[in-house]
C-alpha cells in the first residue's frame, strides 16, 4: 500500500501539468496517434501493388517488319505488342524510336523498355536456331532495383508466352495443311504398303479358313451324331457287362466243377479195375463152365438137360466175355476223355475266372451315365461353338475385304511429296530469347537498398541531433541579432554533428560494405547536403512546433519513406504517394544518391542535390521566420541531454 501511494503522488504532480497546460492533452494525443499514423501510412504505401502495376510506365518500341512465311504474312511484334496492351499489366507506352525510349529508361521516366527489333518475326516464326527471335528488355538497377526485378520476371514470361504462342501457330499451320515431318511421311507411306499387302494376305488367309471353319462346323456336326450313338452304346454296353458281373458264377462254383471233372476221372481208373477184375473172373469162370461141361458130357450121371444148360450158360458166358471185352474197350475211352474233360475243365475254369475278373474290372472302369451325358451335351456345345466360330469367319471375310478396299483408298490419298518443316528441334521449341540489357548496374540486393537506406538514417541522425540542442532556447545576449544568425548561430554545432554523421556513412559504404561507387565526390556531397536539409527541417517543425515538431518530422519521414519510391516503385504505391512524391526533399535524396552511387539517371546527380539544397534553404527561411525564441540567461542555460 505504501507503495501505490507514493506513486499516486509522483502520477498527481506529474498530471498537474496538464491542468495548468491544456495544451498538453493535444501533444499527448499526438504522441499516442504517431504510430498508428506511421502504421497506416507505411502499410498502405505497399498495401497492393499488384493493383497499380498498371501505374508503373513501362516502353514498347515494336520494329518488326512482315514477313511471309508458309503463304501467310506475320507479324509477331505487332501481335506482341497488341496483347501487351490488351492485358493492361503494365502502363506500356508505345515509342518509335529505340535510342529515346532508351534514354527515358536511363532517366528514370520508364521503367524498362521492351524492344522488338525489326527482324524478330523473320528469325523467330522459322526456328532454326534455339533463341533466333531476340527480345530486348532494357532497365536501370540504379534508378529503380525493384523494377529491374520486374523487368527481368517480365522477360521470362514474356518469352515463355510467346515461345507457347509461335509454337501453337506453326502446329495449326501444320495441321491445316496436313504436313509433317518428310521422313515421317515416307516411313507413314511404308507402312501403309505393309499394311495394304498384309491386309491382302488376311483376306485369303480370311477366305481359307471360312473354308476350313465350314469344314470343321460339318464334321463337328458328324462328331457329334458319333458322340451321341457311342454314348447310347457305351450305356448299354455297361448295361450288358452289369449284368453279366452280377450273374457270372462265382471263382468257387467254377472249382466246384474242375472238382467234379476230377473226381469223374478217378471214378473211370477205378472203374477200368474193376472191369478188369471182373473180365479175370469171368475168365476163370469160362475156364471152369468148360471143364464141368466136359467132365458132364462124359459122366452118365449128370442129365442131359444139365448139359444142354452148361452149354447155354457157356454161351451165357462167352458174351458176358464179349461185353466185358467191348465194356473194357469204351471203359478205356471214357477213362481218355473223362482226361480230356478235366484237362479243358481245368482251362474252362481258369478262364472263366480271368472273364469274370475282367468282366468286373470292365465294369468298374465304365464311365457313370452322368459323365457320359455330360460328354453328349460338351459335344453338342462344340458343334455350335464350331457354327459360330464359321460365322464369326465369315464376318472376319468380309471385314478383311472392307479393310484391304480402305487401305487402297487410304494409299491414294496420302501425299505424294510433302513440304518440309523448317527450323531445327530446339529452334522450333524456344525460337524466341528475351535478353534484359542494364544499365547502371548494382552489385547486390543490399547495394539495391542502400539510396532507399541511407536517406532514412540520415533523416534518424538529424533528428537525434536536434535532440541534443533547446530548439527555442537563446541566450539573452543574442536577443537583438538578427534572425538568420540567431538560426545559424543554433544549428551550427547540430549541422557539424550530422555532417559527421554523413561522413562516418560515407566511410561505412566505402570501406566497410564496399559498395561500388561511380562518383565519391558526388556521393560526399549529396551525403552532405541532405543530412544538412535534415536538419533543417526537423529545426524548422521544432521552432514552429515546440516538441511536437519532433513527433512530426518522425510522421514526416514515414510519408517520405512510404512515397519515395524506397521500398516499391511509387507507381506500385498508387494514390496520393505517387501525387506528393516530387515534393519531397527525401525522393530528391534518393535520387541523388542513385545517380553518384551507381551512374543512375545519367549520373545527373547535380539537379537533385539542387532540389535538396533549396529545399533546405526554404526551411531555413521558415525556421527563421517562424515560430519564437525563449531567451535566457546564460547560466540558465543547460545541455538538452541529462547525463
Amino acid at each position: 500500500m505504501k507503495l501505490l501511494s507514493q506513486v499516486f503522488v509522483i502520477a498527481r504532480i506529474e498530471a498537474r501539468f496538464y491542468a495548468h497546460y491544456p495544451k498538453l492533452f493535444l501533444a499527448t494525443a499526438a504522441v499516442a496517434l504517431i504510430p498508428a499514423l506511421y502504421v497506416v501510412i507505411y502499410l498502405s504505401s505497399m498495401w497492393d501493388p499488384a493493383a497499380h502495376t498498371g501505374a508503373l510506365p513501362v516502353g514498347v518500341v515494336n520494329l518488326d517488319r512482315d514477313v511471309e512465311y508458309r503463304e501467310h504474312t506475320f507479324n509477331v511484334g505487332r501481335e506482341i505488342a497488341s496483347r501487351l496492351k490488351a492485358r493492361k499489366a503494365f502502363g506500356y507506352r508505345d515509342y518509335t524510336d529505340e535510342q529515346a525510349a532508351r534514354e527515358l529508361v536511363r532517366q528514370g521516366r520508364l521503367a524498362f523498355v521492351l524492344v522488338i527489333p525489326h527482324d524478330f518475326s523473320s528469325n523467330a516464326l522459322p526456328g532454326v536456331e534455339a533463341g533466333g527471335g531476340r527480345l530486348v528488355v532494357y532497365t536501370s538497377e540504379g534508378n529503380s532495383y525493384q523494377s529491374a526485378g520486374l523487368a527481368r520476371r517480365f522477360a521470362e514470361d514474356l518469352g515463355h508466352e510467346v515461345n507457347k504462342s509461335l509454337n501453337e501457330r506453326r502446329w495449326a499451320l501444320v495441321l491445316s495443311s496436313a504436313l509433317g515431318s518428310e521422313r515421317n511421311i515416307d516411313r507413314l507411306r511404308d507402312g501403309v504398303d505393309q499394311l495394304r499387302t498384309g491386309a491382302k494376305a488376311l483376306a485369303v488367309g480370311a477366305n481359307k479358313t471360312a473354308a476350313g471353319a465350314d469344314s470343321l462346323s460339318h464334321g463337328m456336326g458328324r462328331l457329334d451324331e458319333g458322340v451321341q450313338e457311342l454314348t447310347s452304346g457305351v450305356k448299354e454296353l455297361g448295361a450288358g457287362l452289369r449284368t453279366m458281373d452280377a450273374r457270372r458264377p462265382s471263382n468257387a462254383e467254377v472249382n466246384q466243377v474242375k472238382q467234379g471233372a476230377d473226381a469223374l476221372g478217378s471214378g473211370q481208373l477205378e472203374l477200368g479195375r474193376g472191369l478188369a477184375e471182373l473180365q479175370t473172373g469171368v475168365y476163370r469162370l469160362r475156364d471152369g463152365v468148360t471143364s464141368f461141361r466136359t467132365e458132364a458130357a462124359s459122366s452118365v450121371l449128370v442129365a442131359a438137360r444139365i448139359t444142354e444148360g452148361l452149354d447155354q450158360f457157356a454161351d451165357g458166358v462167352s458174351q458176358l466175355d464179349s461185353g466185358l471185352q467191348a465194356a473194357t474197350g469204351a471203359q478205356r475211352k471214357l477213362t481218355e476223355g473223362a482226361d480230356r474233360l478235366s484237362a479243358g475243365v481245368g482251362v474252362l475254369t481258369a478262364g472263366v475266372n480271368g472273364l469274370g475278373a475282367g468282366i468286373h474290372t470292365a465294369v468298374t472302369k465304365l464311365p457313370a451315365d452322368s459323365q457320359l451325358d455330360e460328354l453328349s451335351t460338351g459335344a453338342q456345345s462344340l458343334a455350335g461353338g464350331s457354327k459360330s466360330l464359321s460365322e464369326g469367319v465369315r464376318e472376319v471375310k468380309a471385314g478383311a475385304q472392307h479393310l484391304a478396299s480402305g487401305i487402297d483408298l487410304l494409299v491414294g490419298s496420302l501425299p505424294v511429296t510433302m513440304q518440309k518443316m523448317d527450323g531445327s528441334a530446339e529452334g522450333l521449341a524456344n525460337s524466341v530469347l528475351p535478353t534484359v540489357e542494364v544499365t547502371a548496374a548494382v552489385q547486390n540486393n543490399g547495394s539495391g537498398f542502400a539510396p532507399n537506406i541511407i536517406p532514412g538514417a540520415l533523416w534518424l541522425g538529424a533528428g537525434i541531433a536536434a535532440f541534443l540542442i533547446h530548439v527555442r532556447v537563446l541566450p539573452r545576449q543574442a536577443m537583438y541579432f538578427s534572425r538568420p544568425a540567431q538560426m545559424l548561430g543554433k544549428i551550427l554545432i547540430p549541422s557539424a554533428v550530422v555532417l559527421v554523421q554523413s561522413l562516418l556513412v560515407m566511410v561505412s559504404v566505402l570501406l566497410i560494405l564496399k559498395i561500388p561507387v561511380t562518383s565519391p565526390l558526388a556521393l560526399a556531397m549529396t551525403l552532405g547536403v541532405a543530412s544538412v536539409t535534415f536538419l533543417v527541417i526537423v529545426f524548422a517543425l521544432t521552432r514552429a512546433f515546440g516538441d511536437a515538431g519532433k513527433g512530426l518530422a518522425m510522421m514526416f519521414l514515414a510519408v517520405q519513406l512510404s512515397s519515395s519510391g524506397g521500398i516499391l516503385p511509387v507507381e506500385l504505391s498508387g494514390g496520393v504517394f505517387m501525387d506528393i512524391s516530387p515534393w519531397l526533399p527525401l525522393t530528391w535524396v534518393v535520387r541523388g544518391i542513385k545517380a553518384s552511387m551507381f551512374g543512375a539517371y545519367d549520373g545527373a546527380w547535380q539537379y537533385p542535390l539542387l532540389l535538396v539544397g533549396l529545399a533546405g534553404m526554404a526551411a531555413a527561411t521558415m525556421a527563421c521566420t517562424v515560430g519564437y525564441w525563449r531567451f535566457v540567461k546564460q547560466a540558465a542555460i543547460r545541455p538538452a541531454v541529462d547525463f
